[in-house]
């Protein structure tokens, strides 16, 4: 049964309402006394992931369309930056994309599966060795930048005073110093050695966080039922177990592969690179939008950029997302 109420209306006449529009309000009340509190603390998320995410990608798409000096306001040019990009940015195309692809392809795979061995190989220690080890490895995610200054340039020095020059001239192996960081033959090579030694990061605490989780009793099972084999327990029960923590470690290895470009610079001492050997994608977007300040064209580099990040992610979200 249903409570009719009567108010007051304009002309003096009676007017009624029912008790489900209260019914309403509550039921809305109750929710937010409910739920109220979590949408309030992800409120804070979501504006900064707005502000510093879905604002900056919009406004880089936006303007991947105009030309822009940093001056004047932007101007619409439509698909000009991408037509250059593809068919008379000879340096973005023989040069960075070679080396952006070369690096991700080595170092991306190489790193995870590095950081999955190790993971899998602390997992076995008790925890206290598990611990120290696990923090050794982490550190260089943590200080790579300074580590790249004062140790891996001392030691790929180029003069006598460099520790590997040094070590090599020794041995009688070379008669004078190796310009490691100013040879296109050799910084490659140099950028992928120092971006394996410190890609243990987050990725790798929460592949090791994922092996821990694994209940025992399933190798208990396996090896009832005949698996003997430790390559049998990786592949049949550890990754499987662990597909969540996978597909992290290989997005987080993805993106930081792709947002690499400080290494090359920092290791050469210049941007560009010398002739071009470790200019990557993030280089190039550097050198247009902040050296030459042609924001619109650096905006349609950076919008190529994100699209190779996508594809990459719904690839490995293919591999482990189920």
């Amino acid at each position: 049964m249903q409570i009719r109420q009567t108010y007051p209306t304009q002309d003096g006449l009676a007017g009624a309402y029912t008790e489900p529009r209260r019914g309403i309000v509550g039921a809305i009340r109750n929710w937010l006394n409910k739920e109220g509190s979590a949408y309030a603390f992800l409120s804070i998320y979501a504006l900064l992931f707005i502000i510093f995410i879905v604002i900056p990608v919009l406004a880089a798409i936006g303007l991947s369309f105009t030309f822009f000096d940093a001056i004047q306001p932007p101007r619409f040019i439509g698909l000009t930056n991408y037509i250059a990009l593809i068919t008379q940015d000879d340096t973005f195309m023989k040069y960075v994309l070679a080396n952006t692809i070369q690096f991700a392809v080595i170092v991306g795979p190489g790193g995870y599966a590095l950081a999955f061995l190790l993971a899998w190989m602390l997992a076995q220690l008790p925890r206290l060795p598990r611990t120290i080890f696990a923090l050794i490895l982490y550190s260089p995610s943590m200080t790579a930048g300074v580590a790249m200054t004062v140790v891996w340039k001392a030691l790929f020095s180029g003069d006598q005073t460099g520790y590997l020059n040094s070590f090599l001239m020794g041995l009688g192996t070379i008669r004078e110093p190796i310009q490691w960081l100013q040879s296109p033959q050799y910084l490659m090579p140099i950028m992928i050695i120092v971006t394996l030694w410190s890609s243990m990061g987050i990725g790798f605490l929460a592949m090791l966080a994922g092996i821990l989780e694994i209940s025992p009793e399933l190798y208990e099972a396996a090896a009832m039922d005949g698996m003997s084999s430790r390559w049998q327990e990786i592949f049949y029960i550890t990754i499987p177990s662990m597909k969540p923590q996978m597909l992290f470690g290989a997005v987080m290895a993805l993106v930081g592969t792709f947002q690499a470009g400080a290494i090359g610079v920092t290791l050469s001492g210049s941007n560009p690179t010398p002739q071009y050997a470790g200019q990557l994608i993030v280089n190039h977007i550097e050198d247009y939008g902040f050296l030459r300040y042609e924001m619109g064209y650096a905006a349609a580099v950076s919008v190529v950029l994100l699209l190779m990040v996508l594809f990459f992610s719904r690839v490995a979200t293919r591999l482990f997302g189920n």
